[in-house]
């Protein structure tokens, strides 16, 4: 037991004693005329003791009569429920100072307490005169006469606010680090199936391509299903980076000129043979004729929140129809995608715009394929372009999610044609190029190595930035270099600055792994004329080198 709670019971025990003394010394004090003056000396002496023994408790401490009406109150009660006068409170019941909704409880317990029943502390919310609320813990105690007979009641009443905003704070910080443990496995067994499954599409189809008197067709067959593994992979990392992208607040947008008729177009002949093939109905209505259409926005970013509604939207109708399209709302265009799928319990809509969440994480119900990102995603880039995004579902009924972006009408449309050049054409353009392959990984060299082959005249390879300067030392007449920044010895900035410092015409592009926000920038800062992600497609990076040659 601390010395905190002996003091109070000791506190206790003496105001119990010196209530005790303090009635019989009035009673004298009232009855024996004849020592008055003594009696009073006396009466006064044992008051003002009694008094600051009372004042004295941190806690509120209220002493009633048999009935619950008040008949001393301490200071430090006064204080507690903001009562200015103790004329305020005298003669009034207990229970006044209850919130409604606790005074029938308090009604009881005193009740109890009348017949011999101790329940221990109390909680209570307390009510102040002013109309607001505390949490209040209350003790009670009888005042006994000699003969053991009950006279009066006191309670101890303890203001426990502080303490029951702390006990929520701890019960919400469990909940939380509960509910972060339980989407933190469901996201851990999310992505292991979400990276396994593509894994053992592309290691398993891999190994078979190995097996002797495979066709042509099984070959093909075998490559189509590593390529799709592959694709999936991909798709799962990018969108990981676009969700780092959107939390850390480094997205950017790019607004044009786009006509959203001519996006919902291609978004329906794409997605068309799919639906179909399901034998689900498949349909679009627009607001707008195509010349109203025309907005300014970030065409990309709009086709990638459509894409990703309708492709959940198939993910999940098994029957009856799709339908998707966008309506005039003030100065928005409101889009929507509806079908008749499995449909969203209430209590999950909001949670499925959550990271790594789909519409059950419990594992009670079979997931669809996918991470749970691209809600989270199309959400994040609804919210870039001005918007908002909503969900209307009801289980095994259907689902209809609609998103806003501002109508900033385009009276003129711009087009921007880029020439597309086939790749043989390049390669017969492009046939004595003398190159530097900068690469540490050998798989990457490899394949880089095969890409440039056809239209270069000499083709140098080093393993690390410092082998990189010497070799641009030795042939300053190298027309391109593809620098891979992480590397042993000297990273690809400082050998691109390096190089920079003694030749400022090479052309110098970035292949790199590195993908977040800024990446491209500091590469460009560093000296290089370009970047380039991996996984390096053949296509993009002929369209970077037919870019500067």
């Amino acid at each position: 037991m601390t010395n905190k709670a002996k003091s109070r019971e000791e506190l206790l025990k003496e105001l119990l004693e010196l209530h005790k003394d303090h009635d019989a010394l009035k009673a004298s004090y009232t009855l024996n005329l004849a020592d008055g003056r003594l009696a009073e000396k006396k009466f006064q002496d044992s008051d003002s003791h009694y008094r600051a023994i009372l004042n004295a408790s941190p806690d509120d401490i209220t002493i009633t009569d048999l009935t619950g009406q008040v008949r001393i109150v301490s200071d430090s009660a006064l204080s507690m429920f903001g009562i200015a006068s103790r004329e305020d409170v005298l003669g009034h019941s207990m229970t006044e100072y209850l919130a409604p909704e606790d005074r029938e409880r308090g009604l009881v317990n005193f009740t109890k307490m009348l017949q011999g029943v101790r329940s221990g502390p109390v909680e209570y919310k307390g009510l102040r005169p002013d109309g607001s609320t505390l949490d209040i813990e209350v003790n009670g105690e009888f005042v006994r006469d000699d003969k053991g007979n009950p006279i009066s009641m006191m309670f101890i009443v303890r203001n426990i606010t502080q303490r029951k905003e702390i006990e929520s704070q701890l019960i919400n910080a469990k909940e939380k680090a509960e509910e972060s443990d339980r989407l933190k496995s469901a996201f851990l067994t999310n992505m292991s199936h979400e990276i396994r499954t593509p894994m053992n599409g592309i290691l398993g189809f891999t190994e078979l391509l190995k097996e002797p008197d495979l066709s042509g067709s099984e070959q093909q067959k075998y490559i189509r299903i590593i390529e799709k593994s592959g694709a999936r992979l991909l798709n799962l990392i990018n969108n990981i980076i676009d969700l780092s992208k959107i939390e850390s607040g480094q997205m950017e947008t790019s607004m044009a000129a786009t006509n959203v008729n001519e996006q919902a177009e291609d978004i329906f002949y794409f997605f068309k043979p799919e639906v179909e093939q399901k034998g689900i109905k498949f349909s679009t209505r627009y607001a707008l004729p195509s010349k109203e259409a025309i907005i300014q926005t970030d065409s990309e970013k709009l086709y990638a929140i459509l894409t990703n509604l309708v492709k959940n939207a198939i993910k999940f109708t098994y029957a009856g129809s799709i339908e998707f399209g966008y309506e005039k709302q003030g100065d928005c265009l409101e889009f929507f995608v509806k079908d008749t799928g499995i449909g969203i319990p209430f209590d999950r809509q909001d949670a499925i715009f959550q990271r790594f969440i789909q519409a059950d994480i419990t594992g009670k119900s079979t997931q669809q394929q996918g991470a749970g990102l691209g809600l989270t995603i199309a959400k994040g880039y609804v919210e870039m372009l001005g918007g908002k995004m909503r969900v209307e579902s009801e289980p095994e009924k259907g689902s209809t999610f609609f998103f806003t972006i501002p109508y900033h009408a385009v009276t003129e449309k711009q087009i921007i044609v880029n020439e597309v050049i086939p790749v043989t054409g390049i390669n017969k353009r492009l046939n004595k190029l003398k190159l530097l392959i900068v690469e540490d990984d050998e798989t990457s060299e490899i394949f880089i190595n095969k890409v440039v082959e056809d239209f270069s005249s000499e083709v140098f390879h080093a393993n690390t930035g410092r082998e990189a300067i010497e070799i641009c030392h030795l042939h300053p007449d190298i027309d391109l270099v593809l620098m891979d920044i992480r590397m042993p010895i000297m990273n690809g900035y400082d050998a691109t600055q390096q190089i920079r410092a003694f030749n400022k015409d090479v052309i110098i592009v970035a292949q790199t792994a590195f993908a977040l926000t800024g990446d491209k920038e500091k590469a460009l800062a560093a000296g290089c004329d370009d970047y380039i992600s991996k996984p390096v497609s053949k296509n993009q990076l002929l369209e970077i080198i037919d870019k500067y040659f």
